[in-house]
């Protein structure tokens, strides 16, 4: 296959005109084959979510077969290739058998996006913050709960969360920094404390602003924290609820195009009416794009990923290279899934989406090496 006449987004974060080229799986130097002409069009790579929970009325904790294959459907033809689904704070034996179910999950979908690896969000977070996290099932860190968990996952956690405040966080941190990338998150940790947490090996920051402390000029947070530490990679939820355009555009001044990663935190409706959905067994309001508990406290998005994009450049006015680069090679090189994904290069898995240049909508998704 050919794709001709594309403005291609290189490795180097810049769109230069040219061909792309691809036989079977994989992007290469040279093909012959179908042509596609792709004027008028972006070529960007095929966007990977490394933190979302559900779609089209599916939840990832749903935990069945069914409900990976909707949601692997539904955002792979939004232009979403990858994905790194999360779970909730739930009980040990549920997150089990969610799991197991994305350990045995066989990626056979040729219409879905490619199950990546599991962001195992909770139960190791602080009550104070929970959010929209069910309390019931908040537990202390804990390596043996999280070695068995990922264990029946045939190892597919890629992220696991945790408040480093709370009870057990620290040495959780020294005894597992070296399995899985864990991330701070839902937690009311000083700067003190979060720096200490990164210094011992956390490397990411969870939906950044939300569920921690405020960014204060006297009591800097987890923010101040991360932004101090060069390693540290934050997640933004650019679905013009959670965080204002100001905040966005300023989080890139502090930390850089290179360390931030663009993320849904989508629930069950995302793709869906309004309406009555849940999210970790939790009543979940939606009206428009803003999804709530009852309380009023914010559940997740109901926007994929690419409409997030989307809103990142027309509405909080990101230029669209970095916005690219922040939902594609960003998202797979932060939990290690970038020798195959998130960017455009030979021997990497062909999947790749080609954007209207006027309205940055989708006008054809290639999904491994094949037109979707």
């Amino acid at each position: 296959m050919i794709v001709k006449n594309a403005d291609v987004f290189t490795e180097d974060g810049v769109f230069v005109p040219g061909d792309v080229f691809i036989e079977g799986e994989r992007f290469v130097h040279q093909a012959g084959g179908e042509v596609i002409d792709a004027s008028g069009c972006y070529a960007i790579p095929g966007l990977v979510d490394i933190h979302f929970h559900g779609c089209v009325g599916y939840d990832f904790c749903d935990g069945t077969k069914e409900a990976i294959d909707a949601m692997a459907e539904y955002e792979a033809s939004q232009g979403v290739t990858a994905i790194v689904p999360a779970t909730m704070t739930l009980g040990r034996d549920t997150l089990k058998k969610i799991c197991e179910t994305a350990g045995a999950y066989g990626n056979d979908n040729e219409r879905g996006a490619q199950l990546c690896g599991i962001n195992m969000e909770g139960p190791f977070i602080s009550m104070e913050k929970k959010g929209a996290q069910n309390p019931l099932y908040i537990h202390k860190p804990d390596a043996e709960m999280f070695r068995e968990l990922n264990a029946a996952s045939g190892n597919m956690i890629k992220l696991v969360a945790l408040a480093p405040e709370v009870e057990g966080a620290m040495e959780f941190i020294d005894e597992l920094k070296d399995e899985v990338v864990i991330s701070i998150a839902h937690t009311t940790a000083d700067a003190q404390t979060a720096a200490e947490a990164l210094q011992r090996g956390a490397s990411h920051v969870t939906h950044l602003y939300n569920a921690m402390p405020p960014f204060h000029h006297r009591k800097p947070g987890v923010v101040g924290a991360a932004c101090d530490n060069e390693t540290c990679e934050v997640e933004l939820i650019c679905d013009g609820v959670h965080i204002a355009p100001e905040m966005v555009r300023a989080t890139f001044k502090m930390f850089g195009k290179d360390r931030v990663i663009l993320i849904s935190d989508s629930m069950m409706a995302a793709g869906m009416p309004d309406g009555t959905y849940s999210l970790g067994g939790q009543v979940v309001q939606v009206r428009g794009n803003r999804a709530t508990l009852e309380s009023g406290t914010i559940a997740g998005s109901n926007t994929n990923l690419m409409a997030c994009m989307r809103t990142a450049v027309k509405m909080m006015g990101l230029p669209l290279e970095t916005a690219v680069l922040c939902a594609s090679r960003n998202p797979a090189r932060s939990v290690g899934i970038d020798d195959c994904y998130g960017s455009i290069r030979p021997g990497k898995i062909a999947s790749m989406v080609l954007l209207d240049k006027e309205t940055l909508e989708v006008k054809q998704v290639i999904l491994r090496g094949k037109l979707l």
